[in-house]
């Protein structure tokens, strides 16, 4: 397994030297002088020589290529034009609200998604796979900001049985800080009430975050578990006597999640892109929420810095995901 999961590290690096090769040509493909896009619109052509020459741009193009990656390597990415402050500085603030999200959305999915799934192979062709399947199509159509909205609408407005918008009531002191995950920071202080109110205020976002990605699970699990059912091991359990219940959930199920726990990796993903929508939507203060800023504001520097951060996050959860997958069929880790 120690092989395996260093030959992933390893497959990871040009993966990651694509993304600096790809935010490095997107700064210098904008419409203007890159060094006035990160000075600013209201920059003095003083400050944009500064920047010029801060970021190398009066150099050839490939010892800008080494300059930007010994930028990104000390982690000297720049200051932001909203806040004036390091861009990574504003990401590690805001970072811990968007993995919360993401997380709570994404463990919700896999929750709900894999045993629906399952039982909907199980009993095949009954009303409740039906049912299934035409949900996860619906699921997999609805638009995630008009299903935010409509939340909003029935369950904050108009039945006012959860919070419009935001983190955290206004007023409250949040639980300590440790990690900045509200969830993990409540329950290692205690603070059992504060955990109650963070969930009030997370279960729409997360919700309307997790509807896709259940759906996507729902159906690579119940496609797995299908095509598992049919396999020789399974009918001679059955023909040995074992209890379906225990053939299902003990056998049939960890050889049949194989292609739903990769499509979780590939999940996250879509999920952090699709958490910029969500966050603006319920005013959730993460890097969603923020990038946008950036992008309203032309703020080059963030949306360099968010791409790189997410891009990294992205690339170690697969790593993660391949280590999962690799532990539950262990022919994966055997073929290297």
């Amino acid at each position: 397994m120690a092989r395996f999961v260093l030959h992933r590290l390893v497959l990871t690096i040009p993966a990651l030297f694509g993304l600096l090769v790809l935010t490095f040509i997107m700064l210098r493909v904008v419409p203007n002088d890159p060094s006035a896009a990160l000075a600013g619109e209201n920059a003095t052509p003083e400050q944009i020589a500064e920047v010029r020459r801060a970021y190398g741009f009066d150099q050839p193009l490939w010892k800008q290529f080494v300059i930007y990656v010994g930028q990104v390597g000390t982690g000297n990415l720049g200051n932001s034009i909203i806040s004036n402050r390091p861009v990574l500085r504003d990401i590690a603030d805001r970072l811990p609200a968007t993995m919360e999200l993401t997380f709570v959305s994404l463990l919700f999915a896999t929750v709900v998604g894999i045993p629906i799934g399952a039982i909907a192979a199980v009993w095949y062709q009954s009303l409740f796979d039906h049912a299934v399947r035409v949900l996860t199509v619906a699921g997999l159509a609805i638009a995630s900001f008009w299903f935010a909205i409509i939340l909003q609408m029935i369950f904050a407005m108009e039945l006012d049985w959860l919070p419009l918008r935001g983190r955290f009531p206004e007023g409250l002191a949040p639980p300590y800080h440790l990690t900045g995950l509200y969830f993990v920071d409540s329950l290692l202080t205690l603070r059992f009430d504060l955990f109650g109110r963070a969930a009030e205020y997370i279960l729409m976002p997360a919700f309307t975050l997790s509807l896709a990605g259940l759906a996507s699970i729902a159906r690579f699990t119940r496609a797995g578990v299908l095509e598992t059912l049919q396999k020789e091991f399974v009918h001679y359990a059955e023909a040995a006597g074992y209890r379906r219940l225990r053939i299902i959930w003990v056998y049939v199920l960890r050889n049949s999640v194989v292609g739903a726990t990769t499509q979780i990796g590939l999940l996250f993903g879509g999920l952090i892109s699709s958490a910029v929508a969500v966050e603006a939507i319920f005013d959730w203060p993460g890097v969603g929420s923020y990038a946008v800023n950036a992008i309203l504001s032309s703020d080059y520097k963030a949306v360099l810095a968010i791409t790189l951060v997410v891009g990294l996050i992205y690339a170690l959860v697969n790593i993660m995901v391949d280590v999962v997958h690799a532990w539950l069929d262990p022919r994966v880790a055997e073929k290297l």
